[in-house]
């Protein structure tokens, strides 16, 4: 148990209680402070101060009793990292495919916050009360590349404040069916659940909607490859640069199929499996052949950079392409 204590200036006056003492003790997000609030952790006085909404005033000394973090749930587990940068409040990682970030049905074991629980051990102050890894943003479980994980409290809530106002720099490389039209863009359209399939996103069409959540992804080709007929003047496959103005489910994914490039690979936007070529020889059969057989969307978080949330320093990572895209790109060159 640790006791911290926090005393209202005439600025606070009738700031409310969670905010105030999220503002005064930086270890707490205003989330965090609500749920002790509630849990009867905070006085005034000696006497409870159990009210998130309750206004402060001059000169009032609140005391916090803030509780030892709890075990996590999921279990550590000795899994190898690839570890791109980490201090003593947060850690990039080079996720590869097949790791989930965080247990779920299906994944209970071997994801990024079980193998994270294990290096980490010793080193997390409490997220939320719990001695955990915070998870402040995902990438999908056939997605490698980049992500970043919290270690302490303040951490956690500087990259949550980070992601919401988007001053983070993110960079994606996917490889398409097709290329998009024109091959330098953006896609500006709202995403939602679909309703047909509750397991998939969908965009939302109709521009005057409110349903949904904004998405935006800005787009360029790097790359084209082959021919999609012969003179049509079409790639028939290209590497696209994407950067995230939004982090929404399965964004790229959802964007880039939308405008007519779905990734190859993807089980669950892609229609086709490979890619529509036109051309014959042992380069083009091989490239053919390893974009048929590729078998998750070919999508990889190359980099991510932002301001790091505790010391002001500049943080930017990069993790290189994983053998399976760069071996597809090599063959995709050669047609």
């Amino acid at each position: 148990m640790n006791r911290l204590t926090a005393t209202a200036t005439d600025t606070d006056k009738g700031t409310r209680l969670d905010r105030f003492l999220s503002e005064a003790l930086p270890e707490l997000s205003r989330s965090r402070a609500k749920a002790l609030i509630k849990e009867g952790a905070v006085s005034l006085g000696g006497r409870p101060a159990d009210d998130p909404k309750a206004g402060v005033s001059p000169g009032e000394t609140y005391t916090l009793e803030m509780p030892d973090p709890v075990p996590a749930t999921p279990e550590p587990e000795d899994i190898p990292l690839d570890i791109l940068f980490e201090d003593e409040h947060l850690i990039l990682v080079n996720k590869p495919s097949g790791m989930a970030v965080h247990p779920a049905p299906g994944s209970w074991q071997g994801t990024l916050v079980n193998a994270l629980l294990h290096h980490c051990a010793g080193e997390l102050s409490g997220i939320g009360g719990v001695e955990r890894p915070g998870i402040v943003h995902r990438i999908d479980k056939g997605t490698t590349g980049v992500l970043v994980v919290a270690k302490t409290e303040p951490a956690h809530a500087g990259l949550s404040k980070l992601f919401k106002t988007h001053d983070i720099d993110r960079t994606y490389l996917a490889i398409t069916r097709g290329a998009p039209r024109p091959l330098v863009g953006s896609v500006d359209m709202r995403i939602a659940r679909s309703t047909s399939d509750r397991k998939k996103m969908a965009v939302i069409r109709d521009e005057e909607s409110e349903h949904g959540r904004h998405a935006v992804t800005h787009y360029k080709a790097k790359e084209s490859y082959g021919e999609l007929d012969k003179g049509a003047g079409l790639p028939a496959a290209a590497l696209i640069e994407c950067r995230l103005e939004t982090g929404r489910t399965h964004q790229i994914r959802v964007h880039m199929a939308h405008i007519g490039a779905p990734l190859i690979g993807d089980p669950t936007y892609g229609r086709q499996r490979g890619i529509k070529a036109y051309g014959s020889g042992e380069a083009f059969i091989d490239a053919t052949t390893r974009a048929r057989q590729f078998d998750r969307q070919a999508l990889h978080a190359a980099s991510l950079g932002f301001v790091h949330p505790v010391t002001g320093d500049e943080v930017f990572a990069e993790a290189p392409l994983p053998p399976d895209m760069d071996g597809l790109l090599s063959a995709l060159r050669k047609i």
